[in-house]
């Protein structure tokens, strides 16, 4: 039964990324891959909270395949993340890709260890 969460997960996740891929460009207009930058830090706050945040209760497993492996997974991509860097260096953009790359890793890393501090406080 594991395997029916994290497939309806990571399709929920998907879509919801899809969208806000297909929504960023109307709002922003920016060579900066925004889009898979707001998934995936999105993602990193959600996963945060699920797997660090204040839990009364012990998890129930199936929060872990639905939302942790699924949801999340679906939602962020390191695989988009890495193509569109190296479109922007192919595109001749070494600075926006080092500054997506640099930008990417710090945000979602720290708003992981936020969570992780607060719970810690």
């Amino acid at each position: 039964m594991n395997w029916l969460y994290v497939f309806v997960g990571g399709g929920i996740g998907s879509i919801l990324r899809y969208s806000i891929g297909l929504a960023t460009p109307f709002l922003i207009k920016t060579s900066f891959p925004l889009a898979t930058f707001i998934s995936n830090t999105l993602a990193c706050l959600l996963l945060a909270f699920l797997v660090y945040g204040v839990q009364k209760e012990p998890k129930a497993e199936w929060i872990n395949h639905l939302l942790i492996i699924g949801f999340c997974g679906g939602f962020s991509t390191f695989s988009t993340f890495s193509n569109e860097n190296i479109q922007l260096i192919q595109q001749g953009n070494w600075q926006m890709s080092i500054i997506n790359a640099l930008i990417s890793l710090s945000v979602g890393m720290g708003v992981i260890y936020a969570v992780v501090s607060a719970k810690s406080n």
